[in-house]
């Protein structure tokens, strides 16, 4: 009787090791064990690997058909093991889930990215403007000494913005700053002409309604030297508001008053809307103001050691909400602080 193995027992044996696989990968504890089953069966010395020899001794037609049947079985053998793994893994998971208390397979957090706010935008924009003209950027507190807030710049004592509807006071000296013209002053004072700078900031009022908060922003400007002229002051308006509105954009200057400047002037552009021919937002004149200006005060030059024989020089203010609003078309002011992020979401 021939010693070739016979091919029923074979496959026979193959299906016998799945079932074995079968009870043993039920019983299997952890990813270790699992894997060290699967090699006791589909490793080079396993038990699989024992019963691919024996192909070897079978007669060449059968051994094609026996080699399907052989690949079946490991395929079957691979597919019991990986699901043990699968199982050990997600009851590792699931454990640790339950004293984590945190599902590492849920979808991340959408990320969201933020922006500039547009108030921040335009003050940007502002002090680009003016750093490309040769000013600088000074800076200062917001809690300011009434010298620097209103006696260095020319305010009488009994002079309306002093009144407590227009001024937050913490005492009879101290108070929140109403515009940054205080800035001019700590610098005038720490130095020698010339002198060339703008200040943003918050400023503080009390008045609150659709075009007007408690707490907004100004950039002001200062430039002070020998030959400093009025021509200066709407040169440097006038390339500012070309820059920040477009090139055919234009500038007046209308007589005004105020306490720091003289001669002083609000300072209007052409309506960047129906571009000077008139409509409801400029009511019909074709011009909107936008910031106040004038030749600085000699009684300020002379508060801060200045000789006015000497220098002259000439200031400018305006509030960056006002500039917002114009630029972006929005008739609240409001909506700036509001944090409404439907409304902040245009400015992306």
């Amino acid at each position: 009787m021939s010693d070739a193995p016979n091919v029923q027992a074979l496959q026979s044996r193959g299906e016998a090791l799945v079932h074995e696989a079968e009870r043993e990968a039920k019983r299997l504890q952890t990813s270790e064990a699992a894997h060290a089953c699967k090699a006791k069966y589909l490793g080079k010395k396993g038990l699989l690997a024992d019963v691919m020899k024996q192909l070897s001794a079978l007669p060449p037609e059968e051994r094609k058909s026996v080699g399907k049947v052989a690949n079946t079985i490991k395929e079957q053998l691979e597919g019991i093991f990986d699901a043990a793994l699968k199982r050990l893994e997600q009851e590792a998971l699931d454990k640790s889930l339950e004293t984590s208390g945190v599902d590492v397979t849920r979808p991340a957090r959408e990320r969201w990215l933020g922006t500039l706010h547009p108030l921040t935008r335009t003050t940007f924009r502002i002090i680009e403007v003016f750093q490309s003209l040769g000013f600088v950027i000074a800076d200062g507190p917001e809690i300011e000494h009434d010298f620097y807030n209103f006696e260095a710049l020319n305010f009488p004592k009994d002079h309306p913005a002093r009144d407590m509807q227009d001024t937050f006071f913490a005492s009879p000296d101290v108070l929140l700053r109403t515009h940054t013209s205080p800035v001019q002053i700590r610098t005038m004072l720490d130095r020698k002409p010339p002198v060339r700078i703008i200040c943003p900031g918050k400023v503080y009022r009390c008045d609150a309604d659709i075009t007007h908060s408690p707490m907004f922003h100004q950039v002001e400007g200062l430039w002070v030297d020998q030959r400093v002229s009025m021509a200066d002051l709407k040169g440097v308006l006038r390339a500012f508001a070309e820059r920040l509105f477009g090139r055919h954009t234009k500038v007046r200057l209308r007589p005004s008053y105020f306490p720091f400047v003289e001669p002083g002037a609000e300072v209007d552009v052409t309506c960047v809307l129906c571009g000077g021919k008139g409509c409801r937002v400029c009511k019909q004149t074709g011009w909107l103001e936008i910031l106040g200006a004038g030749m600085v005060h000699p009684n300020v030059l002379t508060a801060v050691g200045y000789n006015p024989e000497e220098v002259r020089g000439f200031a400018f203010g305006m509030g960056v909400e006002r500039i917002a609003m114009l630029l972006h078309g929005v008739d609240d002011i409001r909506l700036f602080f509001d944090n409404d992020i439907r409304f902040l979401r245009q400015f992306q």
